[in-house]
């Protein structure tokens, strides 16, 4: 009899418990169009309104979490689209106690048929006859921007409404955030003008010097530059170390052939860049007081030194010679885009081109004296930049190609022969829709990624 009321107590206690959810719920008023979502009834973290909220007084959705992990939830709005128009959505979100803000706290675009069926994306027909299907239109991921002196950070993207989509489902969400919060504010999602296009031509050069001094080294490269300029080249990528590279230099000790940066050699590829008006990358020996370092070059088509990139990965090889790391992943502007290097051994390992996209890279640079073909195209597929690369390998050694590889990390343009030069014209403006669930995978790399140890 004793344990028959203990089930029903238990039973009625439940009873109470989600009867009090569900009244503590319906008290919640949002304005019109707006639901809470979670998973799980057990998962589902505290909602809330507040209409005097945000950065202007307008309103906030508020979500707050407990202290317990693993609390999902998300505020969600229906709105009708056409396909083939472009929309903008922006928003604005503060956060108190949320540890890792690039994964809790997330925007979700979803599309949907009528019937609330996900739709197809919309890719070239050569892509759906290579991949023997249509992908799937995945959700889309809102970036985050800039975040004001008050805390308010901007979320935001502009996206194509794919072909069959009419309903596109707006997330706004608050996940695995213990005892952390999150007002969402001044939501707009919007028909805007499509992007304007931003056609790139990138351009590998396969020459190795055989000159005897630094400067002759230099030189050769000058009528290969001239030709990957006439061909309307914005971006131009020569090879590992090129002032050095040739064994015909004397000496070859690289503490005696290291020069500063800017130096005789940057002095000398800024020239030929502002007269052919392009960019160029190419390696050299760097010294910086009692440090040698070998460091990677973008020269901008006015002459000047936009950046340098420090090799973080050095073989034993240069270990022993007393080449001193790099240490860090700068990301550079251009006219056409943001420009990352990388430097031959680098490519062997994920770090460097992750990190670099993280720091935004949609063009990799990469001169590299020889690495395994596959690793060009898996830091190109596994981050969905461009990347080109120069070697001083031939392509019947296996060894590594001058070439353009695609965000799908196929080579889109291969230079075979010795004095030639490899270009691609692709489209940044346009995100790769990966096979299958990939979708955006470049948008959803930001999110998705695991927590590493200095965040």
């Amino acid at each position: 009899m004793l344990k028959n009321c203990s089930s029903w107590l238990a039973s009625v206690s439940l009873c109470l418990l989600v009867c009090n959810i569900a009244r503590s719920e319906d008290k919640v008023s949002f304005p019109f169009g707006w639901n809470a979502e979670s998973p799980r009834q057990e998962i589902r973290p505290e909602f809330s309104y507040d209409p005097h909220g945000g950065p202007n007084g307008t309103g906030a959705f508020v979500i707050s979490h407990d202290y317990r992990e693993g609390l999902d939830g998300w505020i969600q709005k229906s709105f009708d689209v056409n396909g083939g128009d472009f929309v903008r959505f922006q928003a604005m979100r503060k956060l108190t106690k949320v540890e890792l803000p690039r994964r809790s706290a997330l925007v979700r675009v979803l599309w949907q048929a009528e019937n609330g069926r996900m739709v197809s994306a919309d890719v070239p027909e050569t892509q759906v006859q290579k991949l023997g299907h249509v992908p799937s239109a995945e959700p889309e991921h809102p970036v985050d921007g800039p975040t004001s002196v008050d805390g308010w950070t901007t979320v935001h993207g502009i996206y194509r409404v794919p072909k069959k989509a009419t309903k596109a489902i707006v997330e706004l969400h608050l996940q695995w955030a213990p005892n952390g919060s999150v007002q969402w504010s001044e939501i707009d999602f919007v028909k805007t003008s499509p992007p304007p296009p931003r056609k790139v031509r990138l351009a590998s050069v396969h020459f190795k010097p055989n000159g005897r001094t630094l400067r002759e080294n230099c030189e050769q490269f000058e009528p290969l530059i001239a030709q990957a300029a006439q061909a309307k080249a914005d971006l131009v990528v020569l090879g590992e170390t090129v002032p050095s590279a040739s064994p015909n230099v004397k000496p070859q000790k690289v503490y005696q052939i290291a020069e500063p940066i800017p130096g005789p050699s940057t002095d000398y590829f800024g020239k030929l860049a502002k007269d052919h008006h392009v960019h160029i990358v190419l390696s050299l020996y760097e010294r910086d007081r009692h440090l040698i370092y070998n460091t990677a070059v973008l020269m901008g088509p006015n002459g000047q030194l936009i950046g340098k990139y420090r090799k973080v990965c050095l073989p034993h090889g240069e270990v022993e010679k007393g080449i001193a790391p790099g240490n860090t992943y700068p990301v550079f502007e251009t006219s056409f885009g943001k420009v990352g290097m990388m430097i031959c051994y680098d490519g062997f390992f994920p770090e460097v081109a992750r990190e670099l996209s993280n720091h935004g890279a949609e063009i990799i640079a990469w001169p590299v004296w020889g690495c395994n073909p596959l690793l060009a195209k898996a830091r190109a597929c596994e981050n969905h930049v461009y990347v080109v690369s120069s070697t001083f390998m031939q392509p019947k050694d296996g060894w590594m190609l001058s070439a353009v590889y695609d965000r799908a990390g196929e080579p889109i343009a291969v230079a075979e022969t010795w004095g030639t030069v490899a270009i691609a014209e692709v489209e940044l403006s346009q995100p790769y829709i990966g096979p299958w669930n990939l979708g955006d995978f470049r948008s959803m790399i930001e999110r998705h990624r695991p927590v590493v140890n200095d965040e």
